[in-house]
């Protein structure tokens, strides 16, 4: 992705708070804006595709660095804001 990613690093917190801190952030960003989540929690491989589906938020990329444990959701928002319900 490219150097001006907006980075939300939860790393070393347990779900839900990288689902929490990715739905406010969500909040605040332009519809249509990405970001990439950090997390360390296996948790949001569950909870953050099932917000996404919901939301109409999308996943365009999953990484997972095995030696640093941390996992890497490039996370597009939804392009029309329906972020009310969130």
């Amino acid at each position: 992705m490219n150097s001006t990613t907006i980075t939300l690093d939860t790393t070393g917190l347990l779900c839900p708070l990288p689902l929490i801190r990715a739905q406010d952030l969500a909040k605040e960003l332009a519809p249509g804006s990405s970001f990439l989540l950090l997390a360390s929690d296996p948790g949001v491989y569950y909870d953050i595709p099932a917000w996404c589906r919901m939301h109409g938020h999308e996943i365009f990329h999953v990484e997972e660095s095995s030696q640093e444990n941390v996992i890497q959701m490039w996370i597009r928002t939804a392009e029309t804001s329906n972020r009310a319900s969130e």
